[in-house]
Order: C-alpha cells, then structure tokens, then sequence
C-alpha cells in the first residue's frame, strides 16, 4: 500500500502462477476492502475468505497469518529495497540509490493519497498491525543492513551498515509531515550521504 509504482515487469509467468498470483491478490483485496469498512478486528478470516470465494485453507497457504493480509506487498518492497543497492548504477553510491528509491516508491503515496491516509489509520488503529509493521520494519532493516555490507566491504557487524540501514527506512516517515516531502526526503540523504562519505579511508575504491 505504500508504493506507488510496480517495478520493472516480472518474467512471463506460467499459468500455474498465474493463477495463484491473481488467487493471492483477490484475497489481499477482499480483505483489504472489508478492514478499511469495519477494521481490522472486526473482520473475521472466514469472512475475507467468502467474499474472495476460497477456502480458508486456501488463504492461509497465501497468507500464514492474519496481519499479513493488510501487508501484502512485503516480500516485493523488500526486494525492491534490496535491489535498489545491488543494482545501482556503476559509479553511484548507496545512500544516492537509496534516495532514488525512496523517491520513486514511498514519498509520492503519502503526499495526498487518501489511500494512503485509510491504510495509515487502519494501521494505526490496530496494536496487531503495528506490531507486525514494527517486526516487519525490523526484518527489511536488518535485510538492507547484510546488503549494504556486502555491496561495501565492510563487516556486517559494522555499526555504519546498520545505521544507514535504519536512516533509509525511518527518513520517509518523519519527511511526511512536512510541506514538501520530496525535498524533505532528498535534504534528509544529503546527510546521509555526507555521512557515509566520511568512511572512504575504509571503504578505498570498493563501490560505496
């Protein structure tokens, strides 16, 4: 619910996938529809299986447990994330792909989207989902942090990975409030970058 843009098209699916693809995602939108009516407590697994017309055993295959209905799109962020360090430009520092990230996939839907604001507050209204937000948050930092170690050279015990790692996730969250996210974003990784740059004694010319 937070990106704004797919990516680049996956390979061609067969229609095996196919299928389970467009089963996952009528669940995820059933579900979704009837959280953002009634709440997230207020809705019942049987239920978000009936309106999707699968078994519950179904849903579960997709969907191991309850919360992760409303996060649907977690493993794909990640991988964007992810890819976002590995796949960078020659000559292109981390914290700079990071920001090109960051523009691209979290800032635009938060600035005015209502979809945005109801996913938000449906969020915020549940202990549940926060919780799963915060484990969730805590698994791609910790994702990114092992990547921009490998993608350094540094250590994966560095403290620096896990710092840079932290600072992408939470910059887009705290520039929300402000007039200009955009700008409030870009001023946000200056730092960072500037930050970073004061490694280049142990980073030598491995890419940054």
């Amino acid at each position: 619910m937070t990106d704004t843009e797919t990516g680049p098209a996956p390979a061609q699916m067969g229609r095996r996938e196919r299928k389970k693809a467009a089963t996952r995602q009528a669940i995820a939108d059933a579900a979704m529809r009837l959280f953002l009516e009634r709440g997230y407590d207020d809705v019942g697994i049987r239920e978000i299986a009936d309106a999707a017309d699968v078994s519950t055993t179904t849903l579960f295959k997709h969907f191991p447990v309850k919360e992760a209905l409303v996060f649907d799109e977690d493993a794909d962020q990640e991988a964007r994330l992810l890819a976002a360090v590995r796949e960078r430009p020659q000559g292109q520092s981390i914290p700079a792909a990071l920001r090109e990230h960051a523009l691209r996939y979290r800032i635009p839907a938060a600035d005015g989207d209502a979809r945005f604001t109801a996913f938000a507050d449906l969020v915020n209204n549940s202990p549940a989902l926060r919780d799963y937000l915060q484990g969730m948050w805590l698994r791609h930092s910790a994702a990114l942090a092992q990547v921009i170690a490998e993608e350094s050279g540094l250590s994966e015990a560095d403290p620096a990975c896990t710092a840079l790692a932290h600072f992408t996730l939470e910059a887009p969250r705290a520039a929300r409030g402000h007039d200009d996210p955009r700008q409030a974003i870009t001023r946000a990784f200056d730092l960072l970058e500037s930050g970073w740059h004061t490694l280049d004694p142990l980073l030598g010319d491995l890419p940054r």
